[in-house]
């Protein structure tokens, strides 16, 4: 695998070569600042632009495209990275090898038409394919509720503070209702000027020829680039928890517990706490599952995750409402348990294994290597050969120390049916 960087205007070029693949990825990244007001116009903008454009003016002439590039595969994705809001646009089309020479140019117009030839009319959004996504987005908003796990995510979050982490990602149903097509055309516009760019290549490419075809389809928009932190600033667990409940007429509870990380130092935040979350909550060997659900039968699931840009550790759980109190206390008593160093070095051993497991299938996948290159460059993380060979020299003191930087902030439960047997 090879990988080269070229600065094209203000955006960044990543070209990675990989003979493994049949097929060719691209990934087109915006990112700017997030603020609570603009995700919802935001997600919308990205929607619209892969549901039509000026050349092919419908969902279905979009899917006739496709078919005509041997079925090429255009989608958009919106995600928070921190202190930033973070844009995808993904194409994913096989090697000329297998179709026709000429292909892949056609397929790359293809994405850069969706991206910068919109569907506009008279300085407006189409009024038709703008009605189906408002439709489809008010429908998806109305119904967050419906689906407790998320749900109760959602709410856990926004009782921690008023920063990005508790900003809702899906959006908000008032401020939906606010948007139109011009006040869309005028935020597309913005969304072109004022985002950062990096656009990343991968397969069985050449260098020079992807080179030209990106300078020819993507033209440099914005002439500087933004500087900014998208590690939010970690702060301490109130000494005491904080503990919300609501009720909800789903047949479980759900509980979501929200922990603070504080004073990591870069080194812990991506490889002891890694260890840290796999052995507490990352799988059916870890001290969570064994303890809360298998010795105590208090759960239906439960697993932890870390949201390292945010400094912030999940625990999820499905529970019946009467276990509320004792699953807790036990979760507190699993958290002690591991500042105190009550794990073996085979629980460590088998953690670094599950890791490597993971870094193995970083590599057999093109979306996940480009993921990989793109946080070293915006986060300047190590490479993948460097996190494999780091992951095994993290010892038990380490991990014992990260544990004591983790305190529990919040508590939530989404109150559901109280008298549920368990699986």
């Amino acid at each position: 695998m090879e990988y080269i960087k070229k600065k094209l205007g203000t955006y960044n070029l990543h070209l990675i070569k990989n003979t493994n693949f049949k097929s060719v990825m691209v990934k087109v990244y915006f990112r700017e600042p997030i603020k609570k007001e603009k995700i919802t116009i935001h997600n919308f903008l990205t929607t619209m632009l892969t549901f039509s454009s000026k050349k092919y003016k419908s969902k279905r002439e979009m899917v006739l495209k496709t078919q005509e590039l041997y079925s090429c595969s255009i989608s958009s994705s919106d995600t928070r990275l921190g202190n930033y809001l973070n844009t995808c646009f993904k194409l994913l089309v096989l090697k000329d090898k297998y179709t026709e020479e000429g292909n892949f140019e056609k397929a790359i117009e293809f994405l850069s038409d969706i991206i910068y030839n919109p569907n506009i009319e008279n300085n407006k959004f189409d009024e038709k394919s703008f009605n189906i996504i408002m439709n489809q987005a008010c429908l998806a908003l109305s119904s967050i509720k419906e689906d407790a796990q998320t749900y109760s995510t959602i709410r856990l979050l926004e009782n921690l503070d008023d920063s990005p982490i508790s900003y809702r990602s899906f959006g908000y149903l008032e401020d939906l209702k606010n948007i139109n097509t011009e006040n869309l055309y005028e935020y597309y516009k913005d969304f072109i000027k004022n985002n950062d760019i990096d656009i990343f290549v991968i397969g069985d490419i050449d260098f020079e020829q992807t080179d030209v075809l990106i300078r020819k389809y993507f033209k440099a928009k914005r002439f500087k680039k933004m500087k900014g932190d998208f590690l939010i600033p970690a702060r301490k667990a109130p000494l005491r928890k904080k503990i919300v409940t609501e009720e909800n007429d789903s047949t479980q509870s759900k509980l979501a517990i929200a922990c603070r990380s504080y004073n990591l130092t870069d080194y812990e935040r991506n490889y002891p706490l890694t260890l840290y979350n796999i052995i507490l909550g990352g799988g059916v060997d870890s001290k969570l599952f064994k303890e809360v659900r298998e010795k105590n039968s208090l759960c239906y699931y439960i697993s932890s995750t870390v949201n390292k840009l945010d400094n912030i550790m999940l625990i999820r759980a499905g529970i019946s409402s009467e276990d509320f109190k004792k699953t807790v206390k036990l979760i507190e008593k699993e958290l002690t348990s591991m500042a105190k160093g009550d794990f073996t070095t085979d629980d460590l051993e088998k953690a670094k294994e599950l890791y490597q497991t993971a870094i193995d299938e970083i590599e057999e996948s093109e979306s996940e290597i480009i993921e990989s290159y793109y946080m070293i460059e915006l986060l300047g993380v190590d490479d993948i050969e460097t996190k494999a060979k780091k992951m095994k020299e993290v010892t038990k003191k380490e991990v014992i120390n990260v544990a004591k930087k983790i305190k529990i902030d919040t508590v939530y439960l989404l109150e559901g049916g109280k008298s549920n047997a368990k699986d």
